[in-house]
């Protein structure tokens, strides 16, 4: 499988490029730091350029199967439109490019799984994560209605505990408290899924 990664210097990006590169695949990484990726030189290309450009999204699609999509903002708490404008350029180059196969992580909360969340996670939703998330849900909508075989993966609060390999995956899940899932077992879900035709076009809820 031939697999751009975005988000690859990233905690979940990093674990699925390594999945990837166990597995055989020939990786695709775009990064604004390559250096981040020093360790993995001679293993992945690495194409220097920003995911919300489509000029540079579209040089790092070439020759692709699947695309995975772990795009984050790290400690902060302002999207400043990451998701957007990564969302309208990833598209834009998939359909230049002819690949059709998008997954794509979200974050529990986003859209319509707010529904299912416990009020403790609401209250996190609406205040602290209110502006990333709201940017979240409009390029998820943007996502949905592009016509590429899509799949969105809402996990809950992510950490840096170890892969489990057993984790609880479905489009809609019952929460209580605030429930946690770790980056390891997301990849470990996101790669699967990027192989199989099981999650076209659905949400995924994940947590531990």
């Amino acid at each position: 499988m031939n697999l751009l990664v975005l988000g690859a210097t990233g905690p979940t990006g990093r674990h699925v490029v390594d999945l990837a590169l166990e597995a055989g695949d020939t990786v695709t990484v775009l990064a604004r730091r390559p250096e981040a990726l020093d360790d993995l030189a001679d293993r992945v290309n690495v194409v220097t350029g920003d995911a919300t450009s489509h000029n540079d999204v579209t040089k790092a699609m070439i020759g692709q199967d699947v695309v995975i999509s772990a795009l984050g903002r790290s400690t902060s708490v302002r999207a400043d439109d990451l998701f957007t404008r990564a969302a309208a350029a990833v598209i834009g180059a998939a359909k230049e490019k002819g690949v059709s196969r998008l997954v794509w992580l979200s974050s529990f909360g986003v859209g319509d799984t707010y529904r299912s969340a416990s009020p403790a996670q609401k209250a996190m939703y609406r205040t602290f994560l209110r502006n990333i998330y709201a940017n979240k849900e409009i390029s998820e909508q943007t996502i949905r209605s592009s016509g590429l075989d899509w799949t969105l993966v809402y996990p809950t609060m992510l950490t840096k505990n170890p892969a489990k390999g057993t984790y609880l995956v479905g489009e809609r899940l019952p929460m209580k408290g605030n429930p946690t899932i770790s980056r390891a077992d997301v990849a470990d879900f996101m790669y699967k899924a990027a192989q199989s035709p099981e999650w076209i076009h659905r949400d995924a809820v994940i947590t531990d």
